[in-house]
């Protein structure tokens, strides 16, 4: 507040002094100056209102933007009659939009005070109208800009709830349409000061509040946690409670202009006689109806008397397509009794019934939520509510993230036989966000078991549900961080389900939503390919297959490994590899493959005839693959020590570095596991991605007198996790005593 003060008046005095004292000239500020609220570097926007009779107009105006100009100051500028900027008040609706904040700033104010009476009376006489294509507009700018009640990196501007709705409700509210609520008035500042503060803190006019400013933003707000660090979560998810705020206002206004709408049209008749028309009430469930495009209650219901009465009419809405009226919430969060412990099946069916509703109930909830039934209902909901989650591949907060996925889960209601469990599960696996630090799946779990027990299911159920939530990450981890060949790898997936079919399958369905609701930088075809065959093979091992070992090598290995020669052939996305089985071979080829754009997401390391065959699945990062004997070329010279492997791969990562990537300023992390391999011991490193990092890794590794079996690569936002099986030089599992060492050479790459 205090830095919008201080700029409006630095601006009010200066353009004061710009503007003669001419009568028939008055300088007026639209946009943000115009509400006496900029921001640091946004533009100026300056109409010069003139009478008509000024001579040297131009030679006037351009006194004034010239030093503007000079300054350095974005301007947007106009010079025009009353009537003029009143024929564009009518004409345009951002024109008139922006003319509703104009503030007079120098000159002559006679020709304000009519100007401005002018164009609200236009406005007034004209936004029952125009509100379509304000709608229009809005519509557009959030389908670009996104919701920012959920963003991690919302557009404090732009997206839906940020400043250009609350001044959207504003202008409705100066029609006399709706109101500009208290509510909105306290979460409108909010947004104002963050974007001050982005806009001071990152030197430039921009709205978005991007991951690398969230702390220095805090800082600038006093939001600061108890031993006087930046508070980012707390500072987010002030902006994002605020955005809600404000888009919930707006889907209430736009509701209540249309019911005006709607009832301002052309009056009925009715047997031969004219009579208005009444409110159409469809009746959709026990005390529910639909009344002028809401769901709201019926005439007689009594939410004191009824506690599912919440519950069943956000059923009726998700089911319908509709929205809950905002009357109706107030009342059900005013009247409704609390909903007995375990809950009553009819009340658990209709829930589970809204999550089943898919994409309709994502909005229903939320408006549950607004109003405080959903915390009444599950009050650990309260610990996720805005909750930022500080990873890029998430576009959403935590609870609005349970909810996308619960609905992408309501496409498989129909493929799973527990489609109720799903749903729950969905709605409750990352639940353990919102409490203190430690893995989050296991946290979760003692929550959704609680929460699960109090809806009132059986013991099995339960434990289903439970083990949703704490295995939530256990077939994406285990597809893309082990060696799906490895028969240690398959019997624990069928081990960690406890031999359970149905909860593969459940998990299964859950990955697959939870990816969806993610963002896509989360999935792929590879992905869900491995996830697949980590599926198959899981239930084969549960119908009482024996998992089989290492396959053989195939024909084409052997005959490249008996030929004795270097050999590089590309099939599909897969690079074969064969080269003289000696140290070096193997890191040197990675960093080849590097070299020539390929990122690896699997190897698989063999021996035969005194030759190492290794086989990587690969990903080119430009889309093309390349030359095979281009390929063999490098990697000869490199295997001859004739190519400058790292500098070139230096090069290369200063070329392409990812700026600004997650977690570019952690120190890499080292961790071991003794009993997920067969006769290997599995080592994962996980620091920042860079294009010659596994390399780096391999060549570490081999210093250490490390034999690399097989190897899965996982990268994701710019961190990257890479998992070895390796064994000692005479296949043996490593010592744990010899393992410090180890760690020390793979943290100094």
């Amino acid at each position: 507040m205090e830095l919008r003060l201080a700029l409006c008046d630095a601006y009010d005095d200066w353009l004061r002094t710009l503007v003669p004292a001419t009568a028939g000239v008055a300088l007026i500020a639209v946009g943000g100056l115009g509400r006496s609220e900029p921001a640091p570097y946004s533009d100026l926007d300056l109409v010069l209102v003139h009478d008509g009779k000024v001579d040297g107009l131009s030679a006037l105006a351009d006194s004034i933007w010239y030093p503007i100009w000079d300054s350095g100051i974005a301007l947007d500028h106009s010079v025009r009659t009353v009537d003029q900027a009143v024929a564009v008040a009518k004409d345009d609706l951002k024109a008139v939009l922006g003319l509703l904040d104009a503030r007079h700033i120098a000159g002559d104010s006679a020709l304000w005070g009519p100007m401005r009476a002018r164009i609200l009376d236009v406005w007034r006489a004209s936004a029952g109208k125009r509100a379509a294509e304000l709608h229009d507009l809005s519509r557009a700018r959030w389908a670009a800009a996104g919701d920012a009640a959920f963003l991690l990196e919302p557009n404090l501007k732009d997206s839906r709830g940020g400043l250009r709705d609350a001044q959207s409700l504003h202008a409705l509210a100066a029609a006399q349409l709706v109101d500009f609520s208290a509510p909105v008035r306290a979460a409108y500042p909010v947004l104002l000061d963050a974007r001050g503060e982005l806009h001071r803190r990152s030197g430039r006019a921009t709205d978005v509040l991007r991951l690398q400013e969230h702390d220095g933003v805090a800082t600038a707000l006093g939001i600061l946690d108890e031993v006087g660090r930046p508070d980012r979560d707390a500072m987010l998810r002030s902006v994002n409670d605020a955005a809600r705020t404000v888009a919930y206002a707006l889907d209430i206004a736009w509701r209540r202009i249309e019911a005006t709408v709607r009832a301002r049209a052309p009056r009925r008749r009715l047997f031969g006689a004219s009579a208005p028309p009444g409110p159409d009430r469809i009746g959709l469930a026990k005390d529910v109806v639909a009344q002028d495009g809401e769901v709201v209650l019926a005439r007689d219901a009594d939410p004191r008397t009824d506690a599912g009465l919440a519950v069943r009419a956000a059923r009726a809405a998700a089911e319908n397509g509709l929205p809950l009226g905002s009357f109706t919430l107030e009342r059900l969060a005013a009247e409704a009794p609390p909903v007995p412990v375990p809950w009553p099946a009819q009340v658990r069916d209709d829930f589970v019934s809204l999550l089943g509703a898919g994409a309709p109930a994502v909005q229903v909830l939320e408006s549950l939520d607004h109003a405080g039934l959903l915390a009444e209902l599950i009050p650990e909901w309260d610990a996720v509510r805005c909750k930022a989650q500080h990873n890029p591949v998430h576009r959403f907060t935590v609870d609005r993230h349970l909810l996308e996925t619960a609905a992408q889960a309501a496409r498989f209601t129909r493929q799973v036989s527990r489609p109720d469990l799903l749903l729950l599960g969905a709605l409750l696996h990352d639940i353990g966000k919102g409490y203190p630090p430690g893995d989050h799946s296991v946290i979760g779990a003692v929550h959704a078991q609680r929460i699960v027990r109090r809806m009132g299911l059986v013991a099995d159920d339960v434990a289903t549900v439970t083990a949703l939530t704490r295995h939530h990450l256990l077939l994406p981890d285990t597809a893309t961080r082990r060696d799906l060949d490895d028969p240690k790898t398959v019997t624990l997936v069928a081990d960690a389900v406890d031999g359970s079919g149905e909860l593969l399958d459940l998990l299964h369905a859950l990955t697959i939503a939870d990816a969806a609701a993610t963002g896509p930088a989360v999935w792929s075809d590879w992905k869900a390919g491995l996830i697949a065959d980590l599926v198959s093979r899981a239930r084969a091992v549960l119908d009482g297959e024996v998992p089989a070992r290492q396959a053989p090598i195939d024909d084409g290995a052997r005959a490249l490994a008996e030929a004795g020669q270097l050999a590089v052939e590309i099939r599909g996305d897969e690079v074969i590899v064969a080269a003289p089985d000696v140290v070096g071979t193997l890191y040197r080829t990675a960093g080849v493959l590097a070299l020539h754009a390929l990122d690896i997401r699997a190897a698989s390391i063999r021996t035969h005839a005194g030759m190492a065959v290794n086989t990587f699945l690969v990903e080119p990062r430009f889309g093309r693959l390349p030359d095979p004997a281009l390929v063999r070329g490098d990697l000869a010279r490199a295997l001859d020590g004739k190519l400058a492997l790292a500098d070139r791969l230096r090069e290369k990562e200063r070329s392409y570095a990812r700026r600004g990537a997650a977690g570019a300023d952690q120190p890499p992390a080292v961790h071991w596991f003794d009993d997920e391999a067969t006769d290997a011991t599995v080592v994962e490193f996980r620091a920042a991605d860079a294009i010659g990092l596994l390399c780096r890794v391999t060549a570490a590794l081999e210093r250490c007198g490390v034999d690399v079996r097989s190897a899965r690569v996982s990268s994701m936002a710019g961190v990257v996790v890479d998992a070895f099986y390796v064994t000692t030089r005479d296949g043996r599992p490593i010592p744990p005593d010899a393992r410090a060492d180890i760690e020390a050479e793979l943290v100094r790459v």
